[in-house]
């Protein structure tokens, strides 16, 4: 038996919406330890940026994320800030 090899996958352009947002949740691996977790909230995160999703606070509570040395709320304020540096 052998395997296929992987499909090619084509990475966002620096400058999109989708790469800006996983980049700055990637950047807080220190309060998000769980790689699976930050990708949860970088999803949930670009549907409010998009209009479709819940703030950033209730996408926290609502994805139930691993969270060290900060609180939920404190995150919040940390995400609600990057985000308002990422332009749509």
């Amino acid at each position: 038996m052998s395997t296929q090899p992987a499909p090619f996958v084509n990475n966002f352009p620096a400058d999109s919406l989708e790469k800006q947002i996983y980049t700055f949740i990637d950047s807080l691996d220190a309060y998000l330890p769980v790689p699976n977790d930050r990708i949860r909230l970088s999803y949930s995160l670009f549907k409010f940026m998009n209009n479709e999703g819940d703030e950033p606070l209730i996408s926290i509570k609502a994805a139930k994320l691993t969270i060290k040395g900060i609180t939920d709320e404190e995150l919040a304020v940390k995400v609600a800030s990057g985000l308002a540096k990422i332009k749509k």
